[in-house]
């Protein structure tokens, strides 16, 4: 399964390349208007939000096609569970007819051999990936596009107006926090905050769930969720707990995940898209979002605490293995590493320096392979396939998102914002907000509260959550439900909400 995946997700690569290739002899960007700037719409008067939307509808028929294939993706990110239930159901199958075969050695193949993999378990375990869910529904848009505005408009749109920088980020940013001398150092740090509580595995979970978020602030959000969740492995989920409180915790992580890179204007992607537009700075973030988001961890962890302090308290330390005893590593080494890492969030934005960048690191730790562990690409590369996968319908739902967020007042954009980021990343819906003309400081609030609020709900709201549910969803039977998890953060996402809004 692993295999497939990785290939398929190569094939995608490859196949994106090709269409880049394509581009560069195929079509002339100034003669396609595709998708239609939301400032081309000539939008009714005075007329309702539903007036707008049919308008443009009537306009642009193609708006509808994309976003049904994209609801139908989102719809199918609910399924995937199920999707995984039906493979295993058929490789047990499987299995039992091989057990079968191994009776009788003539019932093989043509070549003698037995079919020794299911395909059609190895599609459905495709197809219940959450991390290739928006990288398939992308190839049935493209085969949309082409149908309704022809090959060199899908080529176009793919290749000229999809910016893929921030998939491109996260894959990086992921494979060095993933590193061992970055996790050695974060755990270090977290460790001290451990210590106040005797290092129990009550005391790491307050410490991974409330420093490790903030960190976002500063090392951007995909990395410090990378270092969470990696450290929850292995000071919390490793112990086995109940399912409520494995969902619980993931709920919890992403929501404040999700705020915890507000406390700067640099590294929560949600941000970023507004920073520059309406000029905010470090100190505008803090004072009018940091300590609210503070404010909402502190609440949030307490609540979870309080509800499940029982079986925190109860859970013990695995006992240490003396020849699991790893060497320490060199402080020029993690030295080295930290600067690849500052280097990366620096030039964030400029893809062929950070993944320059990266090609020189990955020579430092084959230079220092005594010191590090593998560099493991194939997560974060899974989590880049979801997030350009999801970048790519995004790009086509501004026709009705723009006029529903110019519409509300305050509190109901805020509100909207927040459910609406359940169904797209929050950072497009902060994006689109820019494009609102005549927004008061405080609706710029509202709607920057709203999207980040909302950024736990699902693996789509916030671009952090692939990777989280990538590294975590081994310890859930049948991986992450959609359910469990929108069911998980409904309360920290409640209590934020407060947070923002009422302190």
């Amino acid at each position: 399964m692993k295999k497939l995946l990785t290939y398929l997700v190569l094939v995608a690569l490859l196949g994106g390349v090709s269409a880049v290739v394509a581009a560069g002899g195929g079509h002339d960007a100034a003669a396609i208007d595709f998708p239609t700037d939301v400032s081309a719409y000539a939008d009714p008067e005075g007329a309702s939000v539903w007036a707008v939307v049919k308008a443009r509808a009537a306009a642009e028929p193609f708006n509808v096609v994309a976003t049904v294939v994209f609801a139908l993706a989102v719809i199918h990110t609910f399924l995937t569970a199920r999707f995984r239930h039906w493979a295993h159901v058929i490789e047990e199958k499987h299995a039992a007819k091989l057990r079968g075969r191994q009776q009788n050695p003539t019932d093989n193949d043509a070549d003698g051999r037995p079919d020794e993999v299911s395909f059609w378990g190895q599609i459905l375990h495709y197809l219940g990936e959450v991390e290739a869910v928006f990288g398939t529904w992308a190839l049935v848009l493209f085969a949309v596009i082409i149908s309704q505005e022809g090959l060199d408009t899908a080529i176009f749109y793919f290749d000229d107006k999809v910016n893929f920088t921030e998939p491109m980020f996260v894959v990086i940013i992921m494979a060095l926090a993933s590193t061992r001398p970055v996790l050695k150092l974060a755990e270090q740090c977290l460790r001290v905050v451990a210590r106040i509580g005797g290092e129990t595995p009550l005391a790491w979970w307050l410490s991974i769930l409330t420093v490790a978020p903030l960190l976002g602030s500063f090392i951007t959000e995909p990395a410090a969720m990378t270092i969470a969740a990696l450290l929850l492995c292995k000071k919390f989920y490793e112990l086995n707990p109940s399912t409520r409180l494995k969902y619980a915790t993931i709920g919890l992580l992403f929501v404040n995940i999700s705020i915890g890179g507000t406390l700067t204007h640099f590294a929560a992607p949600p941000v970023l898209m507004v920073a520059g537009a309406w000029g905010w700075d470090i100190k505008f973030m803090f004072m009018n979002f940091g300590w609210h988001a503070i404010s909402g961890i502190l609440i949030s962890n307490a609540v979870y605490f309080l509800a499940f302090r029982k079986e925190l308290k109860a859970l013990q330390k695995a006992p240490e293995d003396p020849s699991a005893k790893e060497e320490p590593v060199p402080a020029w080494v993690t030295f080295v590493h930290l600067l690849f890492l500052a280097f990366t969030v620096w030039i964030a934005h400029e893809p062929v320096l950070f993944i320059g960048g990266f090609l020189f690191f990955l020579a430092f730790s084959e230079a220092t392979a005594h010191h590090q562990s593998r560099v493991g690409l194939r997560g974060p590369m899974l989590v880049g396939f979801f997030l350009a996968g999801l970048v790519i319908h995004g790009g086509l739902q501004a026709w009705w998102i723009q006029p529903v967020l110019g519409s509300l007042g305050e509190v109901p954009l805020f509100a909207g914002a927040t459910i609406l980021t359940a169904f797209n990343d929050n950072a497009l819906i902060t994006y689109l907000a820019t494009l609102v003309p005549g927004f008061s400081d405080e609706l710029k609030f509202a709607v920057v509260a709203g999207a980040v609020t909302g950024g736990g709900l699902t693996v789509i709201a916030n671009a952090p959550n692939p990777a989280g549910q990538s590294i975590l969803s081994r310890y859930f039977k049948e991986g992450v439900s959609p359910l469990g998890l929108l069911a998980a953060a409904l309360v920290p996402t409640a209590i934020v909400a407060f947070s923002f809004m009422v302190l």
